[in-house]
């Protein structure tokens, strides 16, 4: 019997090591390949938004994906997952953006739940699904956001240790606000792994191996 063949697509080549790796324990018998396209990214930060040429194009990309043989697609970037929801709907095979299955479980498990991002245009699509994953289950819920202002342009200077304690005390401060907090990027998870067992207190949900945990019962 053939293997099963997952597609991931992003928008950093950042992830590609950090997904392989999750694939790798967690779908051992899923074969994986990658697509990368930093350009989507890049514009969704220059222009604030997701512009419709944009997301477009994350739909070509999909499609690629499908081409070359894909029986599940993950696209692991949250900014641009209103044109993944589009791209679903013209795809064939099921497409699935990274940051689902953690809002479902932020939502079924929690009533305060807390976002935190270090870019405005993954925060808010982050939001937007978390309320909508909340309405379908039919579950109220109180959010709070956190934009940690300047610190994705200090990882992206190189500068990882301010990014890494700007992302610490925002999660510090939401911690006593909210019952759990996702984190909007997988570029922030590795900060968790930095703090006390008394600063995870409150659950802290990283997308990356939600996803993956996923797609484990689905492939």
């Amino acid at each position: 019997m053939a293997k099963k063949r997952l597609g991931l697509l992003h928008t950093s080549a950042t992830l590609v090591p950090v997904f392989e790796q999750l694939c790798k324990a967690k779908l051992p018998g899923v074969a994986v390949f990658n697509l990368v396209d930093d350009s989507l990214i890049k514009d969704v930060i220059a222009h604030g938004h997701l512009r419709p040429q944009t997301a477009r194009r994350v739909t070509q990309l999909v499609a690629a994906a499908e081409d070359a043989g894909a029986d599940f697609i993950l696209v692991t970037c949250s900014s641009i997952g209103a044109a993944v929801e589009t791209a679903a709907t013209l795809a064939s095979v099921p497409v699935l953006r990274v940051d689902q299955p953690m809002a479902d479980q932020a939502v079924t498990t929690a009533k305060r739940v807390g976002v935190i991002a270090t870019l405005p245009t993954t925060l808010e699509p982050t939001a937007d699904l978390i309320r909508r994953r909340a309405a379908a289950a039919n579950r109220e819920i109180q959010l709070t956001t956190r934009l940690c202002e300047g610190a994705f342009d200090a990882l992206m200077s190189g500068d990882a240790a301010t990014h890494d304690a700007m992302v610490a005390a925002a999660l510090h401060e939401l911690a006593s606000q909210v019952d759990v907090i996702a984190l909007a990027q997988a570029s922030m998870a590795r900060v968790v792994d930095t703090l006390s067992e008394n600063e995870r207190s409150t659950p802290i949900l990283a997308s990356p191996p939600l996803a993956v945990d996923y797609l484990a019962t689905v492939l």
